[in-house]
């Protein structure tokens, strides 16, 4: 269904299914650039939000195909270029581990670096999803950093740049993966949230970060090579962080998310991560946890 079937179907306007797709509320998936609603998807996500419940509602049906969690670039062509029945539903690391716990999406992308450790994502999965049939396989190490302005003009090297209260800096919104990795970079500087001349507004993705900049509301925010490469804007890169899958194993074994897969291992695949950029590909696969 496009976004007129789909406002028809659920009886509500069309500007209001565009604010679902701006708050990252309801499942969709883009192909060339023209919103989609799979009928099963929505009608999952109904059952889903029902004064049922959740719970209730995951105890009746299996989960739904869709990949939730933080956004990715090359994973979203992945999907669309599988044409595999799996759609996105982004809106955050933790928000990903939640459905994921819920039964609400077959498996979630993240980026979540432990505080402690330092190491990504497994410690959050044993402590969010214990006891649970989850694998973590990793998709890439990718390059995070600032997204300014084309030829930077505020000189901005590093966080610490941003303390003087010049840059006006947009942040993640809490639970995002991309904003648990600015907090321990200001923190590993010496500096606090306070320090910074922030916007009240987060962003819900690294993409809306970057449309901030172009649009001149923002000098600065947090995401990663590629985005900064898709808008063509400049990018001063800070660490690299480990993006990975957290998954169902049986959604794992089942056609969709290896017809998935299966993409990661054509010539298309690899030309598309060197035209996004940023991206190591190196331990693509690699399982990182398998639990009981």
């Amino acid at each position: 269904m496009d976004t007129h079937e789909v406002a028809k179907y659920l009886k509500v306007k069309e500007r209001k299914i565009y604010e679902l797709l701006r708050e990252r509320r309801i499942p969709c998936t883009r192909v060339t650039g023209k919103w989609l609603f799979p009928r099963r998807l929505i009608d999952e996500w109904l059952r889903q939000n029902s004064d049922y419940g959740a719970a209730e509602a995951g105890t009746l049906t299996a989960s739904p195909p869709v990949i939730a969690g933080s956004h990715d670039p090359l994973l979203d062509w992945c999907l669309r270029e599988a044409h595999c029945g799996l759609a996105m539903m982004p809106g955050g690391s933790q928000d990903g581990l939640l459905k994921l716990a819920a039964r609400q999406a077959i498996a979630a992308g993240i980026h979540l670096r432990d505080e402690q450790t330092g190491e990504y994502n497994v410690p959050h999965v044993r402590r969010e999803l214990a006891g649970q049939d989850i694998v973590v396989i990793e998709w890439a190490w990718r390059e995070q950093g600032l997204v300014v302005a084309n030829g930077n003009p505020l000189g901005i090297q590093g966080v610490a740049d941003l303390a003087a209260g010049k840059a006006r800096v947009i942040a993640r919104q809490p639970g995002a993966g991309s904003q648990v990795l600015f907090e321990h970079l200001l923190s590993a500087a010496g500096m606090r949230k306070q320090d910074l001349n922030l916007l009240a507004a987060p962003a819900r993705s690294e993409t809306d970060v970057g449309l901030a900049v172009i649009e001149g509301r923002a000098d600065a925010g947090i995401a990663i090579a590629a985005v900064a490469a898709s808008l063509r804007l400049d990018f001063v890169p800070l660490t690299r962080e480990r993006y990975d899958l957290a998954v169902r194993r049986r959604d794992y074994f089942e056609p969709p998310f290896q017809a998935f897969l299966a993409v990661t291992r054509t010539a298309a695949f690899a030309e598309r991560a060197k035209a996004l950029g940023g991206y190591d590909l190196s331990g693509l696969g690699t399982v990182r946890h398998n639990g009981p």
